[in-house]
């Protein structure tokens, strides 16, 4: 019955039919296990069906952000996350075909931890476009204190899907900042200022250990934020 169903479907309605599925069957991924089967269907690796086979899947995703946050992308090895995880490198493989699949997992998890806060951030913000600059700042300056070696490997420019996947999450926090701060602010200014927080914040973590600037992350959020209210206020900009 299905096949002939099918079949009597024009290439179009196959593509709308596949769509809907594919989104009914990601939000209820969601809906029923959190982040793992999330990340285990987008990234194409067996998902597990139990409770305590999920838990294990999220022990090594969590030790393999860690060993890429504290380690570097040279110190990331199936091996090194299998060890920080307590599990054989055996178990890793049955869910993995390797490090690049493995990596790829781990890259997209703190990509949206990424996105995830700077929207809770921004939602949270008090009025005011000092406030939702500083919520925004302080938000990027969160996620990338913990994982200073991380995401600049992330966003920067990586073989084809870790790039693309890099640009997506730029774009997206660029995007959450200009809705935010809303229609009376100009769009372009704001874009810029989300680039110019994004890319100083890429570049500290990135040279925070070679090149110190002597600041914690909450004051270099807090100069931030003043530096971009300085431009956005600044009398050749509002003329």
């Amino acid at each position: 019955m299905w096949t002939m169903l099918w079949n009597s479907l024009s290439s179009t309605d196959h593509t709308i039919t596949v769509i809907i599925i594919t989104v009914a069957l990601a939000v209820r991924c969601r809906g029923v296990s959190g982040n793992v089967l999330a990340v285990s269907a987008q990234h194409g690796f067996r998902p597990p069906q139990q409770a305590r086979s999920r838990a294990s899947l999220q022990k090594v995703l969590d030790s393999a952000e860690h060993i890429l946050s504290t380690e570097g992308i040279d110190e990331f090895t199936v091996a090194a996350v299998a060890e920080h995880a307590g599990v054989s490198v055996g178990v890793i493989y049955r869910r993995f075909t390797g490090k690049e699949q493995l990596l790829r997992a781990v890259k997209d998890q703190l990509l949206e931890q990424l996105e995830a806060g700077v929207a809770v951030a921004l939602r949270a913000a008090s009025p005011g476009l000092r406030d939702v600059i500083g919520a925004f700042t302080h938000a990027m300056a969160h996620a990338f204190s913990s994982h200073t070696k991380a995401f600049p490997e992330l966003l920067s420019g990586q073989p084809a899907e870790g790039a693309e996947r890099g640009l997506q999450a730029l774009a997206t926090v660029q995007q959450a900042l200009t809705d935010a701060a809303g229609p009376a602010v100009d769009a372009a200014a704001m874009r810029f200022v989300a680039r110019s927080i994004i890319g100083s914040c890429v570049h500290r973590a990135a040279s925070c250990r070679s090149w110190p600037d002597g600041l914690s992350w909450s004051d270099w959020a807090e100069a931030t934020t003043e530096l971009a209210m300085s431009y956005l206020d600044s009398p050749e900009r509002t003329k």
